[in-house]
């Protein structure tokens, strides 16, 4: 659960983060430079308000170092958060103690109008494998304390690695009460794999919460300030600020963050799709907890990452959404065509590929994790009648898929892992060299998580795929009617997947339990249920 400490020990001088952001489509550089006694006086006048309603967050760890978050809104649904303009100092610390009374880093911050007054401090010269306690203070407020941990050492024997993720979570649709039961957990992160906020319009009533909703959070995001309104209705429920604030999270997007299905390489696109799809990126960046070499500029933003645990384990962020081209058989679903097998046809973006497949190759680690955020085996939706797919996932780009997966089943790669998002429902499959040909050897395991509420309470996809899954003898396991998140343990012998599942999400007391329980064994792809 989150700790809720004051702080009252002095502050160590550091360098800070400023903003030089000159606004949205234009988005410039963010430069490092210094506060100085200048910018805490001309600062606006001290506020009544709490400034940290959307509370705190870390992500992106190494061995040294993490991102810390927090974003001054202290009346989050007004323009600007509820700030003046400028770009006030917000003061940091870290501890090594919960108490906050072993301080071992500190200084200053910008926190910029440009940003929408987030912070994001990229602490260094930090222990590796280590926890860490964190806070902000702004003026006489004390934000919430958050843990947060480093990886351990590039070279590291290390013999454990606990992790979740998760997905989807449309606000109306329900409650995070997983949130909650994440944070009981015990947890060195959580990837997020996208839909982390949806664009469609918000009733008044606020759907199945019955929460009245803010008048600026409810229209379809369009503009930069919309679509803060909408990332501060969603980070102001207290269970995802608890899951925030217990783990560091490392994050990528899906579509919903700016457009249902969109594909961002598609030149097809609008000058006013352009428009929501830049500010959509810099709200995004705005919340998150990510490092500077993030911000976005123009329509796009550098999400693509490796973070490496020990010798245990490499984990590629990737980020399916922002270089794919337009699905070559149509959109959402439909018939398979040769189109699609055009090797110049792409999900990943040509500089994307090649960064993957060299990282992977030179990978060294027992487990080769890839955080994805679209299903990437076959799902045949009609069986002999015909090839009909959803080709918002890999299967619309069955080119981009194999060229993937024939690097995954050379001699370099060990134990590849997909973590995947998007579906509201629970997959666990084996993934084929090539899915033409059934009789192809396993080369990958792929779990795909339900979603933390998108869907609510009501069998929706259940019904939809069911029928389905006899075509498709390489899903091993599929439920598409409860809510939830997946649990990983994963160690030099084996991979354990924990299903945890809500018991509905139109309570935010919802209890949780563990629906299903599989294994992967060192150097035998393919998943087995043990539970």
């Amino acid at each position: 659960m989150p700790l809720i400490l004051p702080g009252n020990s002095r502050l160590i001088d550091r360098r800070l983060f400023l903003s030089g952001v000159a606004g949205v489509s234009a988005a410039a550089a963010l430069a490092a430079a210094p506060a100085t006694k200048a910018d805490a006086a001309t600062t606006p006048a001290r506020s009544k308000d709490d400034p940290f309603t959307l509370g705190v967050a870390s992500g992106d760890p190494t061995p040294s170092g993490v991102v810390l978050w927090t974003r001054l809104a202290p009346k989050p649904f007004e323009p600007n958060g509820g700030m003046p303009p400028g770009h006030p100092v917000v003061e940091w610390r870290v501890a090594t103690d919960a108490g906050m009374r072993n301080v071992v880093q500190g200084g200053s911050a910008h926190a910029p109008a440009q940003l929408g007054h987030s912070v994001h401090v990229e602490v260094e010269g930090l222990e590796p494998d280590s926890e860490y306690f964190y806070e902000f203070k702004f003026r006489n407020h004390w934000s919430p304390v958050g843990r947060t941990k480093t990886l351990p050492a590039p070279g590291a024997d290390v013999r454990q690695l606990d992790f979740a993720f998760a997905s989807c979570q449309k606000w109306d649709d329900g409650f995070f009460p997983s949130y909650r039961h994440m944070a009981a957990e015990e947890l060195d992160f959580v990837v997020h794999l996208g839909d982390y906020v949806y664009e469609y319009e918000i009733s008044a009533d606020g759907g199945l919460r019955r929460t009245p909703v803010p008048a600026a959070a409810q229209p379809a995001p369009q503009t930069l300030e919309q679509w803060r309104a909408r990332y501060a209705l969603y980070k102001s429920d207290p269970d995802l600020q608890a899951a925030h604030a217990r783990f560091p999270f490392i994050v990528t997007w899906d579509d919903h963050e700016v457009q249902n299905d969109y594909a961002g390489g598609w030149e097809g696109q609008t000058q006013a799709f352009t428009a929501v799809r830049a500010a959509a990126y810099m709200a995004y960046y705005e919340h998150q907890p990510l490092r500077a070499r993030s911000l976005p500029q123009g329509t796009g933003m550098q999400l693509y990452r490796r973070l490496r645990y020990g010798r245990l384990a490499q984990l590629d962020v990737l980020d399916g959404r922002q270089y794919r081209d337009a699905p070559p058989c149509g959109w959402g679903e439909a018939q398979a065509c040769e189109a699609a097998y055009d090797p110049s046809i792409s999900m990943l973006g040509p500089e994307q590929e090649q960064w993957l497949y060299a990282g992977l190759r030179d990978s060294d680690v027992r487990w080769n994790i890839l955080g994805n955020n679209v299903m990437v085996s076959r799902l045949d939706h009609d069986g002999a009648a015909g090839e009909l797919l959803w080709h918002d996932a890999w299967d619309g780009f069955p080119a981009a898929r194999k060229r993937l997966l024939d690097v995954i089943a050379g001699p370099a790669v060990r134990n590849a892992v997909f973590v995947t998002g998007d579906w509201h429902s629970t997959f666990v499959n084996d993934v084929h060299l090539d899915f033409d040909r059934p009789d192809s050897p396993v080369v990958a395991t792929e779990f795909v998580g339900t979603s933390i509420s998108s869907n609510g309470d009501v069998p929706v996809y259940g019904p939809y795929y069911e029928p389905m899954i006899g075509f498709n003898p390489h899903i091993k396991f599929f439920d598409g009617d409860r809510r939830g998140y997946v649990r990983c343990q994963v160690t030099p012998e084996r991979w354990r997947t924990e299903l945890r599942m809500a018991t509905a999400v139109g309570t935010r007391s919802a209890g949780q339990y563990t629906h299903a329980v599989f294994e992967v064994e060192d150097g035998t792809p393919g998943a087995v249920r043990v539970s």
